[in-house]
């Protein structure tokens, strides 16, 4: 009965995505919480570290919240932070490296800091995968360690009391965030604790942890993980408890952001949560954001929002400097054959190289990296690609280039020696020549073709069943036939927005759409008024006037 009322487009869709059968359509279009996620326990060390945890919490020892200092190390840390706090376990402090002074990693400086703290067990975030001389660092301080972190496995695991990590057999789903993978260390302590009548635990209402999945659906967002399988589940879910969080922080940012938290879609995280929490690390306050999720404090939530908002400010200014002053280097040293492009200038702040390098790839495809020098002297950078080459295999190519590297398929950072920096383009260029490429963008591609008297939000709804939107669920592309431009502005304080006014042929609909950091000879086909395009979008709710808009992926003549 179910299937008989889904639309034949959004089955369309649907088999694009590879699911086809009853089952998994069912699976997609409505995600079960209890059926489609999977227990906390099928994680490989999770046992141990659930019974050091509570050695730790008898001992009444100093527990320690090491987290990363981005928009999934710092949900994750509050998640903890809120687990903490709902069991009334006090003896506990959260440390986030700063980015441009301490960079990403689990640092030897700052266990031993800790260590001056009298802290015995370290939990990391979204860290610690990889840091081998880190942890055992910390077991000669007489430190323990337990690594939550979602990141690649290299060829030797740190010897911590556990390494929660979902790449690790038999835990069956590879592709969780770090955020997630804290959440599960809390699911599964509160089962535990719960099962042998541990106080502080069975105090803890049954299923409050669902409260934490607003943290943790930012955090997938946010760290472009793959939305299919559980990932899809909890961000379903975790929109669905974001909408009506009584988080102080998010209702505050809702307000100064003028965004309707019941109406809360993986888009607002996207383009407005996510960034002002990354702005705190980016611009030098990483505390900032933990606050910001975590206080119960109403007028320090809007204080901290606003605070927020001015450090997102002041970095789309620096970033747009930055891209500015890429993009014309770029330009002047531009090869069609070029697979790798390395820009960089010691007055660029390594914090902010990834949205300028995301922003130059965006202008010409492939992969770009960027570097700069932090407050430390030492040479960093961040990397971009399109998907045509995996970043982190190609810095595995190229692994003798660099100090120390990580990162993603589409993403990742390095630091490099002072005296390598200028053989580092022929360096990856070379390590890029080895690599197997991709098939690459497929941007001019579409799932469907409409009209513009079809756009309408029974159609937005219906395509809207496919969300939440991301990597392994792109939003549905469409080519717009029967267009034609009426007028091209420019919008934004710099001018950098493009916005094509579109009207069918026989004049009876239009429609506004738009694109971000574009011009109009951008696009394949410069568009000019009065002419005939063939628009291809994707359609979006059009929070500033209302209504529905397209977000140009692509102009091409008719």
């Amino acid at each position: 009965m179910e299937e008989a009322i889904i639309s034949e487009l959004v089955l369309d869709l649907l088999r694009k995505r590879g699911v086809v059968e009853p089952a998994d359509i069912a699976a997609f279009l409505s995600p079960d919480y209890g059926a489609h996620t999977h227990a906390p326990e099928l994680f490989h060390d999770m046992d141990v570290a659930v019974e050091r945890l509570f050695a730790a919490i008898e001992r009444n020892e100093r527990i320690a919240v090491y987290a990363d200092f981005d928009c999934d190390g710092i949900p994750g840390a509050s998640v903890l932070s809120d687990f903490f706090e709902k069991i009334a376990y006090e003896n506990v402090e959260v440390y986030i490296p700063h980015r441009d002074r301490e960079g990403y990693g689990f640092h030897t400086a700052a266990i031993e800091q800790l260590a001056q703290r009298e802290v015995k067990l370290i939990i990391t975030v979204d860290v610690g995968t990889t840091a081998v001389e880190s942890v055992r660092y910390a077991k000669g301080r007489g430190v323990d360690v337990i690594v939550t972190d979602h990141h690649e496995i290299q060829a030797e695991l740190p010897a911590a009391v556990a390494v929660l990590n979902p790449k690790i057999a038999p835990y069956p789903f590879p592709h969780l965030c770090g955020a997630a993978v804290a959440f599960k260390f809390v699911q599964a302590a509160l089962r535990a604790g719960k099962a042998r009548g541990i106080e502080r635990f069975v105090n803890v209402p049954d299923g409050w942890e669902k409260w934490l999945l607003d943290l943790v659906a930012i955090a997938t967002v946010a760290d472009m993980v793959s939305l299919v399988g559980e990932n899809r589940a909890l961000a379903h879910w975790g929109l669905t408890v974001l909408r009506k969080t009584p988080r102080a922080g998010i209702r505050a940012l809702c307000s100064a952001l003028r965004l309707r938290q019941s109406e809360l879609t993986e888009t607002d995280i996207g383009f407005s949560i996510a960034p002002r929490v990354n702005a705190a690390s980016r611009m030098g306050e990483p505390t900032l954001a933990l606050q910001l999720l975590t206080t119960k404090d109403v007028q320090e939530a809007y204080s901290l929002a606003k605070q927020l908002e001015k450090l997102n400010a002041s970095r789309k200014g620096v970033v747009a400097g930055i891209v500015r002053e890429a993009r014309k280097r770029a330009l002047g040293r531009y090869r069609p054959d070029e697979l790798v492009v390395v820009l960089g200038d010691p007055d660029w702040k390594p914090a902010l190289l990834g949205l300028a390098a995301n922003s130059i790839m965006n202008d010409r495809g492939g992969l770009v990296c960027l570097w700069g020098r932090d407050a430390n002297g030492a040479i960093k950078g961040s990397c971009r690609s399109d998907g045509a080459m995996s970043v982190v295999e190609l810095f595995e190519a190229a692994g003798d280039a660099f100090i120390e590297y990580g990162g993603h398929a589409a993403s990742g950072g390095f630091s490099v020696a002072h005296e390598r920096i200028h053989s580092l383009s022929e360096a990856l260029e070379a390590a890029a020549q080895t690599l197997d490429k991709k098939e690459g963008r497929i941007d001019a591609l579409h799932d469907a073709y409409i009209t513009l008297r079809e756009l309408s939000w029974p159609l937005y709804k219906d395509i809207s069943r496919l969300a939440p939107f991301g990597v392994g669920n792109p939003k549905p592309i469409f080519r717009i036939l029967s267009a034609q431009i009426r007028e091209i502005k420019r919008f934004g304080k710099e001018k950098n927005h493009v916005e094509v006014s579109l009207v069918s042929l026989d004049s009876s609909a239009n429609a506004r759409a738009f694109d971000f950091f574009r011009a109009p000879e951008d696009f394949t086909f410069v568009p000019a008024a009065g002419q005939p395009a063939t628009v291809i979008a994707t359609i979006e709710r059009d929070t500033f006037r209302g209504g529905l808009a397209l977000r140009i992926v692509d102009v091409l003549p008719v």
